[in-house]
């Protein structure tokens, strides 16, 4: 069973920058793609950013690209979200995801998440 734990969520002015981690366990990590989603109050749950199994491709939503940077440092089975240029539209609580098939692209698909952290953005 995979599990995945978020962590760095919390609060930052707009235009600051937070830090997210997210450390998964249960299986082979450095076979599996991973990503970030998020789900703002009243809306749907979506995607925010991915990457392949070696780090090597990178996928972003629009609202994400040239703001937030995803990597993955499979030594430690750990994937991070580098949230710079922070906007108050980015308030949501980020998911940290994966896929149930190994091997897929950067952009999944993304069928497993954790819980979640909160990223709470002010004006």
């Amino acid at each position: 069973q995979v599990q995945l734990v978020e962590s760095g969520g919390g609060l930052a002015q707009a235009g600051g920058s937070l830090r997210l981690s997210c450390v998964a366990s249960g299986r082979t990590f450095s076979s599996y793609a991973m990503g970030w989603f998020r789900q703002a109050p009243g809306k749907e749950r979506e995607f925010v950013a991915g990457v392949s199994t070696t780090g090597n491709t990178k996928f972003y939503a629009d609202s994400a690209r040239g703001r937030f940077t995803i990597s993955r440092d499979n030594a430690k089975n750990t994937i991070y979200l580098q949230m710079n240029s922070l906007r108050p539209e980015d308030t949501a609580v980020y998911l940290c995801a994966t896929t149930t098939t190994p091997y897929t692209s950067a952009r999944g698909p993304y069928n497993y998440w954790g819980q979640g952290t909160q990223v709470t953005v002010s004006s």
